[in-house]
């Protein structure tokens, strides 16, 4: 084929044209295959509708090749669905109840990643098409021909024509992270002993290409199985080795060797980690180095307590040097993580390097409990993918059952209409059925006159039908849902014209179709969570901070007293904030994806403008900093050094739940902005007398999540760049 000139088609319009040839080249293909040459009216239909399903109405992310592989994953499921909605059509009880229990499953299978979440929309059609009358388990095998045949070649076309060039994968992306990370860690060994401009902005933009929403979807690590979370871990990990950096690490005291050998080994380790990314040796030997570098310079700068326990005095540092210790050993901790996770990664449940207990605590659980732990950790109200699977399925459950009572001609149009025009938030909803009805009304006069002018011969109908179907699907996405949809209700005329007899009144069914599941849609937009994510994010945002407020005061007590007392237990906070970290990252993710929350009809509106990302941030933050803490368990510090680090924590705790007051205010609590805080506290700067390094890393955790928590409320609009993104992981 001849390219079109560079900057002819504009990149949108290309995009939906090569989806728009592969879909009308099977679609056709398939349909006159079985129709006119083999006489099979019903294969005919389902060869259609199956390339059309997971063509055209899915949006599975990622190159041809990705797209087909996904494809012949979920080709058992199609049989399935297809079966199970010929059996249940036999009542339209049966049916409806399947339709419950089906469109609830492929909506919430969206907790899986973008893949399964962009193919639920095309399986949810796989079922509704045979679950209509009539109830013919005579024609199952000619059904499951049909989807079979539609389907393979869907996806050879997918992989073989007009592929597209693969962007960078999220490996990659790490590995590339990694090699900077060694390229800075190698500057800071020598003076100055600090980054340069140009290398801290090389890191920054390095850590900023692993925030999952700059990275293309299909390559984002976001699925339940071990090595996508590694690899969410990986991007983490390097992430906060990245910006751990940034903090000049002088080694100018007489321990600097200790911390020269300590930079040395993270260096080597993250060249070794970017090499064992791109399938390279596991760097089982720099680990073992650093972790050895890391326990010496952490004994050195131990505390001098420990004499009081029978053991040998340490030398004393001034605050300064164990600052400094402090910041070094954070950079090591980081590091270690990094590298296994990303052999985790690669190797799964083969890796090779030491994986320690509670961070990595999905490396040796199989995949069917790492799906069953993502699916129960949604399997709630407070989830925008459990929200969004109850509301689909209601619809789609309520349209199946006015269909099937009110005998409506053609149905699953209705069906159709409501799976394709319900969004997450009403007013969405809205403005789409708005547009919709309105593309559809064209569409019925289009589909009118042109019925009337052609009559019943088939063969003009046969003749345009590749070249609209062509035009539908590559102005409709780029136009929008009432181009898409004004477009569609002439293209199925043109596929029912050549099945039975036509008249002018399929248009006006068509048009009736649309119109009541348009008006479902309406409904159960209304009823179920009109808002979307907007209020979920705020409870999921508010508990966080709230969740994260219980571990900053646990940690803190288990440092001042070395682990004798501890309330609440930290290991159950750090399940809880867990949890809490997922759904608001959820809920951040689809709130990035509706339009500008309605401003409070009948709602309080949004207090002040907020910064979600910073939210999130000190989540991690919260979790990682307290497990380098705990890891190994904190000796007792001295009384002076104690009585600091417990009243810090109580402090930024304080501060965690002023914001998550504000964020969520309560019944009876009135709104009011997220309060503007100042990142330095007066105790920060304390330096009590024989304070050793546990002491200060604690100090350093805490100023970086008031740093946090002063980001949180800004100015502007309060919704995020997609760019800046964030989401499980971020």
């Amino acid at each position: 084929m001849c390219a079109a000139p560079a900057g002819r088609i504009p990149a949108a319009y290309a995009a939906s044209g090569r989806r728009a040839v592969r879909v009308t080249l099977v679609a056709t293909t398939g349909f006159f295959l079985f129709r006119y040459g083999l006489g099979l009216p019903v294969a005919a239909t389902y060869a259609l509708f199956s390339a059309v399903a997971l063509g055209g109405l899915s949006r599975i992310p990622g190159t041809g090749r990705q797209r087909a592989a996904t494809g012949l994953r979920a080709l058992p499921v199609c049989w399935l669905l297809v079966i199970a909605g010929t059996c249940l059509s036999v009542r339209t009880w049966s049916a409806v109840t399947g339709m419950l229990v089906v469109g609830f499953a492929l909506a919430f299978s969206a907790v899986g990643g973008p893949r399964p979440a962009g193919a639920a929309p095309g399986l949810q059609l796989l079922y509704i098409l045979p679950s209509f009358p009539p109830y013919d388990p005579g024609s199952l095998g000619e059904r499951l021909v049909g989807t079979t045949t539609g389907l393979v070649l869907l996806m050879a076309a997918e992989a073989l024509l007009l592929p597209e060039p693969p962007p960078p994968s999220y490996r990659e992306r790490a590995a590339l992270a990694a090699r900077t990370a060694a390229h800075c860690a190698t500057l800071l060994t020598t003076p100055p002993y600090a980054l340069t401009g140009t290398d801290s902005a090389a890191a920054r933009e390095a850590g900023a290409a692993l925030r999952p929403l700059t990275v293309p979807e299909a390559e984002r690590p976001a699925g339940p199985g071990l090595r996508d979370r590694a690899l969410a871990h990986t991007g983490l990990a390097t992430r906060t080795l990245l910006s751990r950096m940034a903090r000049p690490t002088s080694p100018g005291d007489a321990q600097g060797s200790r911390v020269t050998a300590v930079l040395r080994a993270v260096a080597a380790l993250s060249a070794g980690t970017a090499d064992s990314l791109g399938s390279g040796p596991t760097p089982v030997a720099a680990h073992a180095e650093l972790a050895a570098a890391r326990a010496d310079l952490s004994a050195v700068s131990a505390a001098p307590a420990a004499a009081g326990r029978g053991g040998p005095r340490p030398p004393e540092f001034p605050p300064a040097v164990l600052r400094r210790h402090a910041a070094v050993l954070e950079i090591a901790d980081a590091a270690l993580a990094m590298a296994t996770a990303a052999d985790l990664a690669v190797r799964g449940r083969r890796a090779s390097l030491p994986v320690p207990p509670g961070r990595f605590w999905y490396a040796r659980s199989r995949a069917p409990v790492l799906w069953w732990h993502r699916a129960r950790g949604h399997a709630g109200r407070r989830s925008v993918f459990f929200q969004n699977a109850v509301r689909i399925a209601l619809a789609l459950t309520a349209a199946r059952l006015i269909a099937g009572v009110a005998t409506l001609p053609h149905g699953f149009w209705a069906m159709l209409a409501t799976l394709t025009l319900t969004r997450t938030t009403m007013d969405e909803t809205w403005s789409t059925i708005r547009l919709a009805l309105t593309g559809t009304l064209a569409g019925a006069l289009l589909t009118a006159g042109l019925l009337t002018l052609a009559g019943s011969g088939t063969g003009i109908y046969a003749a345009v039908l590749p070249l609209w179907m062509l035009l539908a699907f590559t102005l409709g996405p780029v136009k929008g849902v009432g181009w898409a949809q004004g477009l569609f209700t002439v293209l199925v005329a043109l596929v029912f014209a050549q099945l039975v007899p036509p008249t002018w009144r399929l248009a006006e069914v068509r048009l009736l179709d649309v119109l009541v599941g348009s008006a479902i849609g309406a409904v159960f937009g209304l009823l179920a969570w009109p808002r979307g994510a907007h209020d979920e994010l705020r409870r999921a945002a508010a508990e966080l901070l709230r969740r994260a407020a219980e571990i900053v005061v646990a940690t803190s007590a288990d440092v001042a007293t070395g682990g004798t007392v501890a309330a609440p237990p930290v290991a159950s906070c750090h399940r809880s904030l867990h949890q809490a970290v997922i759904l608001a990252e959820s809920a951040y993710a689809q709130f990035l994806s509706e339009p500008t929350p309605f401003g409070g009809r009948g709602r309080r509106a949004a207090p002040a403008p907020v910064d979600w990302q910073a939210v999130l941030i000190a989540g991690h933050h919260t979790l990682w900093g307290s497990e380098r803490l705990l890891d190994p368990p904190p000796a007792v510090l001295g009384p002076a050094a104690a009585e600091s680090a417990a009243g810090l924590g109580d402090r930024v705790a304080g501060r965690m739940l002023l914001v998550s007051a504000a964020l969520d205010p309560g019944s009876d609590t009135p709104a009011a902005p997220v309060p503007r805080l100042d990142p330095v506290l007066a105790g920060f700067t304390a330096q009590p007398p024989g304070a050793p390094r546990r002491y200060w890393a604690t100090v350093s955790w805490l100023s970086a999540l008031m740093t946090d928590l002063s980001r949180i409320p800004r100015t502007g609009p309060e919704r995020a760049p997609a760019a800046a993104g964030a989401r499980a992981g971020d």
